[in-house]
């Protein structure tokens, strides 16, 4: 009996020492992904709020050193180099660290991203891109720590960072433009339809050689003309009215309106119509 008793007593112990009490995180971490361009990024931040508390000047002092968020440090991943304020960052991953200040900051991309806060020891040599950016007013308070990428296009993004009142942003810019390039001219020597109505439209939305939009998209509608594609054809009618071509561009918009018609797809039924209204044929 003794010894029984010894035995549940152990067990007991042994479950009371392994078990933990799981509460909720004061400033919970927080995951982002971002595709711009071709570059995937990735934020990694804590989230700490204001809690009655006056953030910048007082919890986080201006002209010093800021983890930029709680706890571990923030950390920005990219999957290809990008520019920060004409600096190189090679693609990998980085903390961001600024000095805050009352009307701009400083915003440090340091190369060791694996700190618990700011570095015990500073090292200016891993601080491999810097910029300042202005603060900017919110019209509301902003409770908890919030980081956005804002102002996305093929080629840059803003990282926007946001609590209590203010809000600031730092852009960087991708390599889209020669990637996409370095692609289009690998596949040229043997593309399929699609690499041919993707290189049009990218030369027609980003304004190079309307010429050559017009030769790949008339190719690409060439190659599919077993299986004619509604969506092919609106984008055949955009390019030849932008290279001043108006009765292909007409063409190609009712061929485009038919098929879109026979799919029961409203929206480029909708789309073909306005463009032949505003080309006076209807």
């Amino acid at each position: 009996m003794k010894k029984l008793f010894l035995i549940v007593c152990l067990v007991a112990f042994t479950y009371t020492a392994s078990a933990q009490i799981q509460t909720p995180q004061p400033s919970p971490s927080s995951k982002i992904e971002q595709k711009v361009g071709l570059t995937d990024v990735t934020l990694e931040f804590s989230r700490p709020g204001v809690k009655g508390r006056t953030i910048f000047g007082d919890l986080v002092p201006f002209g010093k050193v800021w983890r930029t968020g709680a706890n571990a440090n923030t950390k920005i991943s990219f999957s290809t180099d990008v520019t920060v304020n004409g600096q190189t960052l090679k693609a990998g991953s980085y903390a961001i660290y600024t000095i805050p200040n009352k009307d701009k900051w400083e915003v440090m991309f340091y190369a060791d991203s694996n700190n618990w806060g700011t570095p015990r020891k500073w090292d200016d040599s891993k601080v491999v891109a810097k910029a300042t950016a202005d603060v900017l007013p919110m019209p509301m308070k902003i409770e908890t720590y919030t980081m956005t990428f804002d102002d996305i296009t093929n080629n840059s993004a803003v990282i926007g960072i946001l609590w209590e009142n203010t809000y600031v942003g730092v852009q960087f810019e991708t390599p889209t433009e020669k990637g996409v390039m370095a692609s289009i001219d690998k596949v040229m020597g043997g593309p399929s339809p699609n690499d041919y109505y993707a290189a049009a439209v990218y030369y027609k939305e980003q304004g190079k050689d309307i010429a050559k939009a017009v030769k790949w998209i008339d190719k690409a509608v060439k190659l599919t003309k077993d299986q004619p594609r509604f969506w092919f054809y609106r984008q055949q009618s955009l390019i030849h009215a932008k290279a001043g071509d108006k009765k292909g561009a007409i063409a190609a918009a009712k061929t485009s309106l038919e098929l879109a018609t026979k799919a029961g797809n409203a929206d480029y039924m909708k789309m073909n119509k306005d463009s032949l209204k505003e080309w006076g044929a209807l």
